[in-house]
């Protein structure tokens, strides 16, 4: 049972990572810093959409539209947040 603990804690380490660095390049490609027209940086760009679009478009479709602002990677830090340190652990400690 602890592995599974470690399992489900590792991949939503991964996901708050990827998710961090998707927001990060968002903000520098908004800001012109990062250019897409860069071979490394469209991919890397396209990939993290590719790995993080089925998480936010379901959060999409439950929020309001608030036009350019979007609060669905918001709304997922939360949720991975929450689960790993205040749902996870709750039930670890209830099937020990």
């Amino acid at each position: 049972m602890l592995m599974l603990y470690q399992l489900l804690d590792l991949v939503l380490g991964v996901v708050f990572f990827i998710m961090l660095v998707h927001v990060i390049m968002s903000w520098l490609i908004s800001f012109q810093i990062l250019n897409l027209r860069q071979p490394f940086v469209y991919q890397l760009w396209d990939g993290l959409n590719r790995l993080l679009e089925p998480i936010y478009r379901p959060i999409r479709r439950v929020l309001p539209d608030t036009g350019a602002l979007d609060l669905a990677p918001l709304v997922a830090f939360i949720v991975v947040i929450a689960l790993r340190n205040i749902i996870l652990p709750g039930v670890f400690q209830q099937l020990v």
